[in-house]
């Protein structure tokens, strides 16, 4: 059991929308992510994601409305729920997620990530 100082990890990588493993939770994998700009729309059959907001100010837009995650909060998107995270400038989110959660969800493109890197 080590402690886990997010700042550092978050120093270790630089590209965005590109999730890293720093973590393990029962079947969930504990994620750090730098997002800037424009994710894409998906959603998740399967699985809730939790989004955290470390640094930064997320806007997490829903067909139905957008939610403002800012530094400290915390948001839950149900499965099944269609969704886009965006960020006008760069912000650091921690991402506690089952295993089996593909970051573009039911979307396969230039920004799926198939296999995570651990840091």
């Amino acid at each position: 059991m080590n402690q886990v100082n997010l700042a550092e990890k978050f120093r270790q990588f630089n590209e965005h929308w590109s999730p890293k493993i720093v973590g393990e939770l029962n079947e969930s994998y504990v994620k750090l992510v730098k997002v800037k700009g424009e994710f894409v729309w998906h959603h998740h059959e399967l699985e809730d994601e939790l989004f955290l907001v470390v640094k930064g100010r997320l806007l997490l837009k829903f067909r139905d409305r957008d939610v403002w995650v800012g530094e400290g909060e915390f948001v839950i998107v149900p499965r099944g729920v269609e969704h886009m995270p965006v960020a006008s400038d760069e912000t650091h989110v921690l991402l506690l997620e089952p295993k089996s959660t593909l970051n573009t969800g039911n979307v396969r493109n230039e920004r799926t990530v198939s296999e995570l890197e651990r840091i």
